[in-house]
């Protein structure tokens, strides 16, 4: 359909109530916003000059979620079944989301991790149809044009990567957008951001991956990438741009490489509505699960001995969020520093060490530990022994790290050690949650990054909680919307991890289950969106929200009220002739 040839239509709460339609005909039913399939009424096949077009029969949304639910049902593999839904998706996005709403738990693997790590690799030879933006350094400089062309869709939320540290599998070059396509099928489905609010962005600043730059078929900016100073400038371009075309949206950096992670974070942190979700978000969900499990422990944050086995973006970002929760229980920061220990490949990080900027927060002075000086030097055994550690996180990308002697290490170091190979893909878990069931005769509380079955243990099926930044970011995003924050605070993550926290009903922690469960995704991410909100408004950042004539003033009550009728929900909605 032509630009502009259609316009949305909003409620006083900023919800879409309407859509109204300048064009007619193919035009309609090829615009993925407006097209209903069959679905379309006999008056709107009549004044959309629909009729004639489409077989007689009308069916409902329900009907077609039925029917596409028995064509993804037979494909073969995870991967058709993802490009079923993404063409889906691409023809009738109403119809797709009522899809994966009909089913959040069985699709979630399906439409994000672990699938969407294959949608990434083989984006350039399984691509259909473009979605999203691609800024490249031969466009980078009409950026603010370019993103100008999508003010009609009111963006209110962008996931934005430069697609160097996708998943566990590095740098995908163009493919990484379709991490970013995955995050916001996820704002929909959990915090009811309509779909035409979403904006996927790529910066192609080109690829270090020699398969792509050789790959025939490769669609990305095919050079080096760009580093340092041109870098710096590219990312500077589209900051730029994208406050200037939208200033009150919220921009989600994803799957940024390391370095680039925390100085990309850092640089606007003030400058833009933004956040970075591999730091902060895997960050908040951990802490969320730790939580979990000092309840089932009977045990306060300030007694426990954390260890990251992998100091890259995500597991430095679980260490920021671990020193954050621990100075609010109380400690003084150094000691709070004092209780993390980060483990990368060398060993445990420690200041006397050649280290990038981002690992010297929780770098160790070697004079301060003296059982490291006996031998200069640690590993993960060794750190897990020595250091008394009793919270265990695994975001190495490295599977099976954890052995059977760091399990019996962490058993003697607490009656129920709390284990989390949080690495993804399943390949990349550090240990199966069956495996430490079995090494610590049931005692480890046990929570994984990527999904797996329930585990057999003591004559029960127990459910494998997944650390899913599903939990946090969508509602993190609707709470700062809904509340008007000028920016982006880390007390807003802890405030999201408790709230996921509180999600975990009794029968199920005492049952060693360290996480809610997915098909509870709409309450749990309401139930974050209310806490950042009520966060910004104890912070004084808050402000009238931009989307919505109904303002909350401040009020907690009626922030409440404006998060639920915000909400966007998978029904077609009417189309109105102009």
């Amino acid at each position: 359909m032509p630009r502009n040839n259609y316009r949305f239509e909003y409620d006083r709460y900023g919800n879409t109530s309407r859509i109204l339609v300048a064009g007619r005909g193919i035009e309609v039913y090829d615009n993925s916003f407006t097209n209903k399939g069959t679905s379309f009424t006999a008056d709107e096949r009549l004044a959309l000059e629909l009729e004639g077009a489409l077989p007689p029969a009308i069916r409902s949304l329900a009907s077609q979620v039925e029917n596409g639910r028995r064509l993804v049902a037979e494909r073969d593999s995870d991967l058709e079944k993802f490009i079923y839904i993404r063409e889906l998706f691409d023809r009738n996005v109403t119809l797709a989301h009522a899809l994966i709403a009909s089913d959040i738990s069985g699709y979630l693997p399906i439409i994000y991790t672990p699938t969407v790590a294959l949608a990434c690799r083989y984006y350039s030879s399984m691509f259909r149809k473009a979605n999203g933006l691609h800024f490249h350094p031969g466009n980078i400089e009409r950026a603010e044009e370019i993103l100008g062309r999508f003010r009609n869709r009111q963006i209110r939320v962008a996931v934005v990567t430069d697609n160097q540290g996708i998943l566990g599998i590095g740098d995908q070059g163009a493919g990484g957008i379709a991490i970013c396509l995955g995050k916001l099928m996820l704002y929909t489905q959990g915090a009811g951001i309509a779909p035409w609010h979403c904006l996927p962005v790529s910066l192609d600043v080109g690829t270090d991956n020699p398969e792509l730059l050789a790959a025939p078929d490769y669609l990305g900016w095919r050079q080096q990438r760009l580093r340092g100073d041109d870098y710096i400038r590219f990312v500077q371009g589209f900051a730029r741009a994208f406050k200037a075309v939208f200033p009150h949206a919220l921009c989600q950096w994803e799957d940024f490489s390391k370095q680039n992670a925390f100085a990309t974070r850092d640089a606007y942190l003030h400058e833009l509505i933004s956040f970075n979700d591999d730091i902060q978000g895997t960050g908040a969900v951990c802490l969320a699960a730790i939580l979990v499990a000092l309840r089932a422990k009977g045990e306060s944050l300030a007694d426990q001995v954390f260890l990251v086995h992998g100091a890259g973006a995500g597991g430095v970002g679980i260490g920021e969020q671990l020193q954050a929760a621990l100075i609010e229980a109380g400690l003084p920061a150094r000691e709070a520093e004092s209780r993390i220990y980060t483990v990368d490949s060398r060993g445990l990080v420690t200041a006397d060490r050649q280290l990038e900027p981002y690992k010297k927060a929780f770098a160790k002075e070697p004079s301060s530990l003296p059982w490291l000086l006996s031998k200069g030097g640690a590993g993960l055994a060794e750190v897990v022994g020595k250091g008394r550690v009793t919270v265990l996180i695994g975001t190495s990308g490295q599977g099976g790290g954890f052995t059977r002697e760091i399990v019996a290490a962490m058993c003697e170091n607490t009656a129920r050690p709390v284990i989390l190979p949080l690495s993804n893909p399943t390949e990349k878990a550090e240990a199966l949650p069956a495996v430490l069931y079995e090494w610590s005769g049931g005692r480890a509380l046990v929570a994984t990054g990527s999904p797996f079955p329930p585990v057999a243990w003591a004559g029960r099926l127990t459910r494998v909680g997944q650390c899913n930044n599903v939990f946090v970011f969508p509602g993190v995003g609707l709470g700062v919307l809904a509340s008007g924050a000028r920016e982006v605070l880390p007390e807003f993550f802890t405030a999201a991890a408790r709230a996921v926290a509180e999600q975990v009903e009794e029968t199920d922690w005492r049952q060693g289950v360290l996480l809610p469960e997915v098909a509870n995704l709409r309450e749990i991410c309401r139930q974050v969106a209310l806490a950042v909100g009520r966060a910004a408004i104890g912070a004084g950042v808050s402000g009238p929200c931009a989307f919505s004539e109904f303002q909350h003033h401040d009020d907690p009550e009626r922030l409440a009220e404006l998060i639920d009728r915000m909400r966007w929900r998978p029904d077609y909605l009417p189309l109105v002739p102009m």
